[in-house]
């Protein structure tokens, strides 16, 4: 199993040139696999082979596709609102599956429950702390790649919170060590219809409000990292931006066809909140900006749907006609 050498590299988007952690071209297409690798040698070692967790799709494609790859059992409770691409992926690696009636947070809180009675070993995210060791990898990536020049700003797309904790556990280890002299600023990334660190980093409380969004990658109502999340936003003098189904599926399509790399709408939001920065100028050319590129877009080809027009076939003569005479 390979991961690419570096996913780090710089683009040009609309005519801003920025820079981009591309982790869709991991084993199972997304940054999910960090965290799942670790996981899964941890219940190697420790001699579980059944190994559960619950997830909107990433998550427990990663668990299923590396515990094929190693021989051991994945059992995933996954929402009923799956996107059908991403279940038929986790079928396809051989995983047992248990489509639940309800949102990811059923889902999770499930999985605990049963995890728990049946003794498989637990991968959900942030309630197994070897998720974030796995996901503070891409600090010290961006680091070794960058040369220890790292971005102003990270754009970070969340939902449980784990991965922007996770990156700032790693920058911050960075520091203890003497590597760096300060962090970049953490931009955490939310849709509107799932904003609940937002929502925390504005009152500094939080209320339950049910999640619904298209980019079911950061669909979460109770994050189970909130608190880390807050924390590495706060520390690192950064901020939280919601943004729209509406305006996350343009800079999908943007990044798509300026870049040739197709996301999914989880990790869009990125490039929708460096847009945001930029038109209310609270960044502009000069600043170095990263987007977390986090899913590949062909896991939830649905949504793309949404964002392209639907073609009618017609005859080669009528497209002879139509063509040869404009």
């Amino acid at each position: 199993m390979k991961f690419p050498q570096s996913p780090l590299t710089t683009v040009i988007i609309e005519n801003n040139s920025v820079q981009v952690f591309d982790d869709t071209k991991n084993p199972t297409l997304s940054y999910k696999d960090r965290a799942s690798l670790l996981t899964v040698l941890k219940a190697d070692e420790l001699r579980c082979s059944d190994i559960a967790a619950a997830s909107t799709g990433n998550a427990a494609s990663s668990l299923a596709g590396i515990c094929a790859a190693l021989g051991l059992t994945s059992r995933v409770f996954v929402p009923k609102n799956i996107p059908k691409s991403k279940l038929l992926q986790i079928q396809t690696y051989g995983s047992e599956v248990y489509l639940v009636d309800g949102d990811y947070d059923e889902a999770f809180d499930l999985c605990l429950e049963i995890a728990s009675s049946k003794k498989w070993y637990n991968r959900n995210t942030a309630y197994n702390p070897i998720t974030i060791e796995g996901k503070k990898s891409a600090a010290f990536d961006l680091f070794i790649a960058g040369k220890g020049d790292l971005p102003e700003y990270i754009f970070v797309p969340v939902g449980d919170g784990v991965i922007i904790s996770g990156m700032y556990k790693g920058f911050w280890e960075l520091k203890q060590l003497g590597w760096i002299d300060e962090f970049p600023k953490l931009i955490a990334m939310q849709a509107t219809g799932s904003d609940a660190l937002v929502r925390f980093i504005e009152t500094d409380e939080f209320t339950y409000k049910a999640a619904s969004t298209i980019a079911d990658s950061i669909s979460a109502g109770a994050p189970r990292n909130l608190y880390m999340a807050a924390s590495a936003v706060k520390n690192t003098n950064g901020r939280g931006i919601r943004i729209s189904d509406e305006n996350i599926l343009k800079a999908q399509s943007n990044i798509a066809r300026n870049t040739g790399i197709l996301v999914e709408p989880s990790c869009a939001v990125s490039y929708a909140g460096f847009r945001t920065m930029m038109e209310e100028g609270s960044i502009d050319s000069s600043d170095k900006c990263l987007l977390m590129l986090t899913g590949n877009g062909l896991k939830d080809p649905d949504a793309l749907r949404n964002s392209n027009k639907k073609l009618n076939p017609k005859t080669p003569t009528d497209w002879k006609n139509e063509l040869l005479n404009e």
